[in-house]
Order: structure tokens, then C-alpha cells, then sequence
């Protein structure tokens, strides 16, 4: 079947959560305009495949309740699905299954660990398309592009010191999680991302993980050096362009400024320091991952000039973050205390999102204007600050340790 003039519908069906999500980003770097949706259940699966056809069927065979063999076997009785392309996973390839699954043709059997370069050429073949993506050099298109992204599993651009410092630890063999919280806890992308997969069902309890250190502990010293390594080695880690790099460096320094700020108010208030810590660390992911999907604009032919990047940023960045940390699954008081940083609204709060409004209130104090000058704000009033503490507010570069 070849796929569909508009937005080819993909399913996945994989038990684990984190291949399902890297297929997903495999998928949309393919095909940018990829509708990807990711499913752990096989019974669900040939039931929506029977609802609506989709372009292409990723499957693990160890999928639950219907494993992918016996679902492809389904699939294959059914006339609509007949010749729908299937791509097979398997965790353990026995020669078994492969025999298994030759009768059932399937475009793809591909073993785990994925080759990704491998995956990529296949899924280039199989959902391949005339028209180009995305649309060249009008921005009323570039807008379609990002917005078919947005619901996507973006990941945010990873500095080259943070895969210098990966790489140092792993040579040097000798590592505890103070020393992996010392390296990451500056880094949004990959404070994020070890807190949603800490929350994941594989580690997940009764009570969410909400900052590095609780992320780290759960994990372990292991598990989290592997999350870290492959998110370093993935395209979205690394930007090309140096304008988008500068960028990136820039948002990462104003990330750990409103992180720093936000945690020294809290201390001095003798709230949770580490909360406000993480949140103002991830309150502008959503540029960071904007930054990634303008590299991949320009990576495909597009144009864009620092006016057109500057306009983008500011008027999608907040949407894009917001979508990430949904899709990722952060939890919901974390989430809250994040968008307390760009506004506030009336009712019962926690003093912890007063401290991230302030915050934000403080990094956007023009040039010269001194902390004390907030001593009348709403958000000051109600956390009781008097004109010394907000005199005593650090105005620390950005790179100086928390």
C-alpha cells in the first residue's frame, strides 16, 4: 500500500514505553508529517487496524495480549489489511519466529537492539512521498510543519560539554549519582528526561519523582548512563548551525539563572529548593526543542533568517514546551509550577509557584534595575519579602554553579 497523499498514519505496538517513544521520533524524522500512534496492548491494535487502515504497522512480536505473529496473521485474513506493510520487532530473533513470520510477508524483521540507520532507509522506502517536506521558503508552511511536530516527541538540543562530560565519566569508571547530579543538574534536556523516565511504568511508585536527585536514585548508575548515552549519541542532540547553537547555549544559561534564582529564594523562604530548582530549569524546554525542529526545517532545504527564528521562538516556544511536558508525562505540580513562571492566576497557590513567578519576574528586570525595586509586586506582598532579602537576590552569571 502505498502511503497516503496526506499524513501517513503509523501505529506501534511495543510494550516498553521508551522504544515505542524512540520509534515515534525515528518515525517523524522520516516523515515529519507522520501521524504516529503508539499502542502496548495487540488486541487494541488489530481492532484499530480494522477501524482505519493505517500506512504502516510497527510491531514487536512480544506485544501483550496478542503477540505481533499472531496479530500479522490476523491482519493478513482480513481484506482491508492484506497488504498493509508490517515491520517486525524482536527482542530475541530466534530462528523460529523468523520461519514463523515468513509466510506472513512482512516489509521488515528487524532485531533489538535497533540499528536506527538501518530502520531510517526502510521507513524512508516505505513511506516515501513526491511532494516534498516540508514546503519551502513561505512561512505560512513552515508554520503547517511545526505544527504537525508539535504533538511530537521532541527532545531539546544537548551542548557539547554535556556529551564531553558523558564521555569522561564513562572512561573514568569511577562515578556516584553526586557526581551524575553535578554534571546533569545544568542541563534542562536531560533533567527532563530522566525525571519522565524515573515516572515511567518500569519505575514507577506511589509517589512521582519531581527533581534530579529523586530521578538519579531511582534509576541507578547504571540505567541512567544508558538513558543519557543514547540521548547524546541521537541527530536531535547535536545543532549544525551555529546561530541555533548560540541559541541553545543561550537558553541553557537563562534556564539555570531562573533554576538558581528560584532555588535561592526558596531556601531562603524554607520551601522546597530542589522543586523550584527543576521547574525553573525546565520552564523554556519548549525553545530548546523549537531550536531542534528549525535545524531539521533547514537540514531539509528550508530557509529562515534571524527575524523569522526570533518570531518563531516567541510565539510558539511556550505551546511547544507545554505539548513535551504532557507527552512526557511530568507530574502535574511540577508541570504547574513551570507555567507559574510565565503568568499567574487568582486562588489557593503553593508558595513555591509565588517563588517562579518572581523569578521570572527578576531575569526580565531591564539593565541596571535593581531586585529591590519588586519590594511591591503581588507575588512579593504574598511571600512576605521584605526590601533587604530581594536587595540580597544574587545576580550570578548564568554559569555558576547551583
Amino acid at each position: 500500500m502505498p502511503p497516503s497523499a496526506s499524513a501517513p498514519l503509523i501505529i506501534i505496538a511495543d510494550n516498553d514505553p521508551e522504544i515505542a517513544d524512540l520509534l515515534a521520533r525515528i518515525v517523524a524524522e522520516v516523515r515529519p508529517d507522520a501521524r504516529a500512534i503508539a499502542m502496548d496492548d495487540g488486541r487494541k491494535v488489530l481492532t484499530a487496524c480494522k477501524r482505519q487502515t493505517p500506512d504502516l504497522l510497527i510491531a514487536d512480536v512480544a506485544i501483550a495480549t496478542l503477540d505481533g505473529l499472531s496479530l500479522l496473521r490476523e491482519l493478513r485474513g482480513h481484506g482491508p489489511t492484506q497488504r498493509l506493510p508490517c515491520i517486525l520487532l524482536d527482542g530475541k530473533a530466534s530462528a523460529a519466529n523468523v520461519r514463523a513470520a515468513q509466510p506472513l510477508h512482512p516489509a521488515a524483521y528487524l532485531s533489538k537492539p535497533l540499528d536506527r540507520d538501518d530502520l531510517r532507509k526502510r521507513l524512508g522506502k516505505l513511506l516515501a512521498t513526491d511532494t516534498p517536506v516540508p514546503p519551502r521558503q513561505q512561512q505560512e508552511r513552515l508554520d503547517d510543519f511545526l505544527e504537525q511536530l508539535r504533538e511530537a516527541p521532541g527532545k531539546a538540543p544537548i551542548l557539547e560539554e554535556i556529551r564531553s562530560a558523558t564521555a569522561q565519566c564513562l572512561q573514568a569508571g569511577e562515578y556516584d549519582l553526586h557526581d551524575l547530579e553535578k554534571i546533569y543538574k545544568q542541563n534542562p534536556h536531560i533533567t527532563a528526561y530522566l525525571i519522565h523516565a524515573a515516572n515511567s511504568a518500569v519505575y514507577y511508585t506511589a509517589t512521582p519523582c519531581t527533581t534530579l536527585p529523586q530521578a538519579l536514585a531511582r534509576l541507578g548508575i547504571k540505567r541512567t548512563l544508558n538513558l543519557i548515552l543514547s540521548a547524546t549519541l541521537e541527530e536531535h542532540a547535536r545543532l549544525a548551525d551555529h546561530r541555533l547553537a548560540d541559541k541553545a547555549r543561550g537558553f541553557t544559561q537563562q534556564a539555570i539563572q531562573v533554576a538558581q534564582t528560584s532555588a535561592w529564594l526558596a531556601k531562603q523562604l524554607k520551601l522546597d529548593a530542589e522543586l523550584c530548582y527543576t521547574a525553573g530549569l525546565l520552564h523554556n524546554l519548549g525553545e530548546l526543542v523549537l531550536l531542534h525542529y528549525l535545524q531539521k526545517w533547514q537540514d531539509q532545504g528550508g530557509e529562515l533568517d534571524e527575524a523569522q527564528r526570533n518570531d518563531i521562538i516567541e510565539r510558539r516556544g511556550a505551546s511547544f514546551g507545554s505539548a513535551l511536558r504532557a507527552h512526557w508525562r511530568l507530574p502535574i505540580n511540577l508541570r504547574q509550577l513551570i507555567g507559574a513562571y510565565y503568568s499567574f492566576w487568582n486562588g489557593v497557590v503553593v508558595p513555591e509557584a509565588l517563588v517562579l513567578n518572581l523569578a521570572g519576574q527578576l531575569l526580565r528586570l531591564p539593565e541596571g534595575q535593581e531586585p529591590g525595586t519588586l519590594f511591591d509586586v503581588r507575588e512579593a506582598r504574598m511571600l512576605r519579602l521584605d526590601r533587604k532579602l530581594l536587595a540580597e537576590v544574587p545576580r550570578q552569571s548564568a554559569s555558576s554553579a547551583h
